[in-house]
C-alpha cells in the first residue's frame, strides 16, 4: 500500500510548504515593506530577518480588539497569476458591493491620503478579492486610529494590475539578488524601521560620509538575562511562555521566556524536546558547556541564512580582503593588550625595581610587534586587490607577531600582579589544555563563557561561524567565533578578572586540584559567572561610533559590523580600543 503525502498535507501551514518552493508566492505585507524601503524588503522577505518591537506589538492589540460586526469578515487569499498571497483584515459587502478594509495605528499622511506603502498593500488586497470573486471591489478604506482618519481610495482594476505587477516583478529582481540592496530612504524612516539594529543605516552613512556622531538606533543593552543552569541533574521544560528548571531536590524555578536572551546548561543538565523547538523558534540561544568549562554545543536555527552565508563565504575566498581584515584584528588586539599594560603599570607604582626592567622590556617588545602589524597594513592598504602579494607569507608573519605579543601581554601581567610564589594565584606565564594553576583555571573558564557569547552573537547576525578568516579548523572550536574573540579577551575577561584578584575575591576553596589540573568547582565557577554577567551589562562608550552602549551589546555590534565589511560599508570593524 502507497501513500501520497503532498506539501501542504505535510506542512502545518501553507506559509511553511511556501517556504520549500524555489519561487514562493511573494506575502502582501513584503510589498508594503518594498514600498517603504527595498533594504527593509529584502532583510524581511529574502533573509528572513525579523524584529518585533514595542509598534509591531501595538499593532498586534489592535487588530486583535477591532470589532468586526456581522457584515465583516477576514480572508486568507493567494494568486498564482499575480504571485502574491496575503490576509486582508476585513471585507464588507454593502448592497452588493465589495469594500476593503485596511486598519493602521499610526497616522494618515498629511491628514487626508494614505502612506505609499499602505496604499500599496491595501490596492493589493483589492486584487485579490476580485480575483476571488470574479468581480472587482468598489474602493479601499484605510482607517488610521492615531489622528482617527479613514482615507477612501477608489479602486480603478487595471491600474492596480499595473501598480502591483510591477511591484513583484521588482520583488523578483530583488529576492533573486545574493546582494543587499543600499539603504536609500531618508533617515526618519530608519528611526521608526523595526530592523534599523539590524540594519545599522546610520552606522552606514558614518562610514560613507564621515557624519561626526550616528544616531545610535542599535540598543545600548539587552534587558534579557542570561541564564546559567550549573546543578548537575537539573531538568528543563517549558509551561506555555515560562521555562520551568526542576532541581534535582524537587525545586522548581519558573522563568518567562520574555526574560530569556539564552540558556547555559553546564555539565550535566537535561532540556526537554519541546524547549528546544520553543527556543529556536523565539531565538533564544541555548549552549551546552561541560562541568569543566569546556564549550561543547550550541542551537543554530537549520534555515534562513542561504544569502548571508553566500555573501561570508564569497568574501573570505578573497585573499586581499581577509589578509587586511587578520591585520586590523591583529592591531586591535595587540593595541589594548598594551594599553592594559601601561595602564596597570601606571597603577602599580611600588612594583620591585627587577620587575620593573622584566615589565620595560616586555612593553617595549609588544611595541615592536604593534609597529611590524602596522607597517603590514600600511603596505596593504596601499595595494590594490590585483597587485601581487604573497598572502600566506603575510598571513603568517602576522600570526607570528601576534603570538609573540601574547607571549609578552601574559609576562607582563605576571610582573604586574607580583604575587607571592607561595600564593595559590601565583601566575607565571599562560597555560591550558588543561590549566595547571588556579590563575590559569580562571582565564580559561572565562574564556569558554566569552567564545559562547562571540557564537552567539555570531548566530544572531547570521554568520557561519565555522568560516573565519585568522583561525584555521584545527579542532571543533568556531573559528569565526576565536576570530571575534580576540577583539574582547582583554576587556571582557582579562581586566575584570585581575580586578578581583587585585580585590581577593577567591579562595583556595573555590578550585578542585586533580594531579597537575585545576579546575573551578561549583562555588568558582559560580563566582567567575557572575563577575562575567556583570561585566556584559557595564556601560562604555564605543570610541568611533561615539555612542554609549553595553559590553554585551558591543560583541553584537562588532559582530554586524565585521558583516558590513562585505556588504558595502567597510571600515569600522576591529576599530574599537581601550582608552
Amino acid at each position: 500500500m502507497s501513500i501520497n503525502i503532498t506539501n501542504e498535507g505535510f506542512f502545518n501551514s501553507h506559509f511553511l510548504a511556501e517556504k520549500t518552493r524555489d519561487n514562493p508566492l511573494i506575502r502582501v505585507m513584503a510589498l508594503h515593506a518594498l514600498a517603504y524601503c527595498e533594504r527593509l524588503f529584502y532583510l524581511e522577505e529574502v533573509e528572513e530577518i525579523r524584529v518585533a518591537d514595542a509598534n509591531i506589538y501595538a499593532g498586534r492589540r489592535l487588530h486583535e480588539g477591532l470589532d468586526k460586526g456581522s457584515k465583516k469578515y477576514t480572508l486568507e487569499l493567494a494568486s498564482q497569476e499575480l504571485g502574491i498571497r496575503g490576509k486582508v483584515d476585513y471585507i464588507c459587502t454593502n448592497a452588493g458591493e465589495l469594500i476593503i478594509y485596511e486598519h493602521k495605528k499610526g497616522r494618515s499622511n498629511k491628514g487626508n491620503q494614505a502612506w505609499p506603502s499602505d496604499y500599496l498593500q491595501t490596492t493589493t488586497y483589492g486584487l485579490l478579492v476580485s480575483e476571488h470573486f470574479n468581480r472587482p471591489v468598489k474602493e479601499l478604506r484605510i482607517r488610521y486610529h492615531a489622528d482617527n482618519k479613514t482615507i477612501v481610495i477608489p479602486f480603478d482594476l487595471n491600474k492596480a494590475k499595473n501598480e502591483i505587477l510591477k511591484a513583484v516583478k521588482r520583488a523578483r529582481e530583488l529576492r533573486s539578488c545574493l546582494q543587499r540592496p543600499p539603504v536609500n530612504v531618508p533617515e526618519n524612516l530608519c528611526r521608526t524601521c523595526s530592523l534599523a539594529p539590524v540594519c545599522l543605516p546610520e552606522e552606514e552613512h558614518f562610514a560613507a560620509e564621515g557624519k561626526e556622531k550616528p544616531v545610535r538606533l542599535f540598543p545600548a543593552e539587552d534587558e534579557r538575562r542570561v541564564i546559567h543552569i550549573l546543578e548537575q541533574g537539573a531538568f528543563i521544560s517549558k509551561d506555555g511562555y515560562q521555562i520551568i528548571i526542576h532541581l534535582p531536590d524537587g525545586e522548581k524555578k519558573a522563568i518567562s521566556t520574555a526574560h530569556i536572551s539564552s540558556l547555559v546548561l553546564h555539565g550535566n543538565v537535561q532540556i526537554s524536546t519541546q524547549t528546544i523547538h520553543f527556543c529556536a523558534a523565539n531565538e533564544i540561544g541555548i549552549h551546552w558547556l561541560s562541568y569543566g568549562g569546556h564549550y561543547v554545543a550550541a542551537l543554530q536555527r537549520g534555515a534562513g541564512f542561504v544569502q548571508r552565508h553566500h555573501r561570508q563565504y564569497d568574501a573570505f575566498c578573497k585573499p586581499f580582503f581577509t589578509t587586511l581584515l587578520i591585520a586590523r584584528l591583529c592591531q586591535a588586539k595587540v593595541e589594548n593588550q598594551l594599553k592594559y599594560i601601561l595602564r596597570l603599570a601606571r597603577a602599580k607604582r611600588s612594583t620591585p625595581v627587577q620587575n620593573k626592567k622584566t615589565l620595560e622590556a616586555t612593553i617595549n617588545a609588544i611595541r615592536h610587534e604593534i609597529k611590524a602589524i602596522a607597517r603590514i597594513e600600511k603596505t596593504l592598504s596601499k595595494a590594490d586587490d590585483g597587485d601581487i602579494v604573497e598572502y600566506d607569507k603575510l598571513t603568517g608573519e602576522m600570526r607570528g607577531h601576534e603570538g609573540r605579543a601574547g607571549r609578552e601581554y601574559f609576562k607582563a601581567l605576571a610582573c604586574i600582579l607580583n604575587l607571592e610564589k607561595d600564593s595559590f594565584l601565583y601566575f607565571d606565564g599562560r597555560n591550558r589544555r588543561p590549566p595547571r594553576d588556579p590563575f590559569n583555571a580562571l582565564l580559561s573558564f572565562g574564556y569558554a563563557l566569552l567564545y559562547k557569547d562571540c557564537v552567539a552573537a555570531i548566530q544572531a547576525v547570521g554568520l557561519d561561524p565555522c568560516f573565519g578568516f585568522f583561525h584555521t579548523p584545527r579542532s571543533t572550536a568556531y573559528p569565526l567565533a576565536l576570530d571575534l574573540m580576540e577583539l574582547f579577551r582583554v576587556i571582557m575577561w582579562d581586566m575584570p578578572l585581575i580586578a578581583s584578584v587585585n580585590r581577593k575575591q577567591w579562595r583556595k576553596q573555590d578550585f578542585e586540584i586533580t594531579g597537575k589540573q585545576v579546575w573551578l568547582n561549583k562555588e568558582g565557577r559560580k563566582k567567575a559567572i557572575i563577575l562575567y554577567e556583570n561585566r556584559k551589562k557595564e556601560k562604555w562608550k564605543h570610541p568611533v561610533l561615539k555612542y554609549s552602549l553595553s559590553y554585551a551589546r558591543t560583541i553584537e555590534l562588532e559582530a554586524r559590523l565585521l558583516e558590513k565589511e562585505w556588504t558595502g560599508s567597510p571600515g569600522l570593524f576591529a576599530r574599537l580600543r581601550l582608552r
